[in-house]
């Protein structure tokens, strides 16, 4: 009697954990695929920011050979140097954070918009997947156009 009544539990907790891992393999989910690159190139303030962070650059780059010049020291003058680029990167990153942010909300827009419950880079998914670059290209430009 007691192997029996271990028996039906252990029955019925198998059939409990098939329910839930039958569940999960249904529960089917909506791949979106993106081309991060051709999305950033083709935001609308894209060329705008890129004259910006190209100035930065310069301005960096100016100021690390005018100093890197009153110095003897090779230490110092890549001290200098590295200072001056991290500065650049830093300022770089200020200027495309806004980009990167209208470029998430737009994949957010499209992906909520298809029912998409994951996006992926396209370079990383083999196949399958539904492409929705264009469209979130299209809803930036959209976002710019007013």
């Amino acid at each position: 009697m007691v192997l029996s009544k271990k028996a039906v539990l252990l029955a019925v907790l198998s059939a409990f954990i098939l329910t839930i891992i039958a569940g999960v393999a249904l529960a089917e989910e909506k791949i979106g695929v993106i081309e991060p690159q051709k999305v950033l190139f083709q935001h609308p303030k894209m060329a705008q920011v890129q004259k910006q962070v190209q100035a930065v650059v310069q301005k960096k780059q100016d100021e690390a050979k005018a100093a890197i010049d009153k110095e003897q020291d090779n230490k110092k003058k890549a001290e200098i140097y590295q200072t001056k680029r991290n500065e650049a990167a830093t300022e770089e990153q200020k200027l495309m954070a806004p980009l990167f942010k209208d470029i998430d909300l737009a994949i957010r827009s499209v992906a909520k918009a298809k029912g998409l419950t994951i996006v992926l880079d396209k370079a990383q998914v083999f196949m399958g997947g539904i492409d929705i670059t264009d469209d979130v290209i299209q809803e930036l430009k959209k976002k710019f156009s007013n």
